[in-house]
């Protein structure tokens, strides 16, 4: 006597259209908030991306769900860069260097303020996303230290905030001019972390929970 089949568990994913429009949302997003601040108004959002307010809504209910996604991604995006730049090159410092001029390219800087925005920063998105960012970022240093290419007394938090207070003007200034000289500043940023360091660095190496403090 054969048993009975089991019964089987229907899987419902999310149509590719339904994809597609999520992701446009968070594109049009990210490229809003960057413009304008964090104020710009959703259905502004959801006519640069080309759907109705009514989808925007039923992908995120509310702006701090769509302004948290707007910051997990941006910061998923950053940790796949450093990952690339640690698969495709052999050269530890190269690898450091392309992952500080990507950073730039995201606008890390007019993000930052959403990161200390009233949204709960402990959401588990945010803190995941974090932690994959921060980890690859320090693999990505320690194997350029290992090299004897990085010098030693620098932290992932004195990168990361260098990087951003360097990359772009912040959120709505609308101040574009000086986009030209963003990767040449970075690259004299770049040279000055090289080793040997030619002077020892004040205080202490800056850490990502240093600059999470108030």
């Amino acid at each position: 006597m054969t048993s009975p089949n089991p019964v089987q568990r229907k899987v419902t994913r999310p149509r590719a259209d339904a994809l597609r429009n999520r992701e446009r949302i968070v594109t049009a997003a990210r490229e809003m908030l960057t413009e304008f601040g964090p104020d710009v108004p959703l259905d502004e959002i959801a006519r640069r991306a080309g759907v109705g307010n009514a989808t925007v809504y039923r992908n995120f209910p509310d702006r701090e769900a769509l302004v948290r996604e707007v910051v997990c991604s941006t910061m998923d995006r950053t940790a796949e860069a450093a990952e690339r730049a640690l698969a495709e090159t052999g050269d530890a410092f190269e690898a450091l260097a392309r992952f500080v001029h990507f950073v730039a390219d995201e606008r890390i800087s007019a993000l930052c303020p959403m990161f200390d925005s009233a949204f709960d920063r402990h959401h588990q998105d945010l803190v995941a996303a974090r932690e994959r960012m921060e980890g690859i970022i320090g693999a990505l240093m320690d194997r350029a230290k290992a090299a004897g290419q990085l010098r030693g007394d620098v932290g992932i938090g004195d990168v990361m905030v260098v990087a951003a207070q360097l990359s772009r003007p912040p959120a709505g200034t609308g101040c574009v001019s000086a986009d030209r000289f963003i990767h040449r500043h970075l690259q004299l940023f770049l040279d000055g972390l090289r080793a040997p360091a030619r002077s020892p660095l004040p205080g202490a190496a800056a850490t990502m929970e240093d600059l999470r403090q108030p």
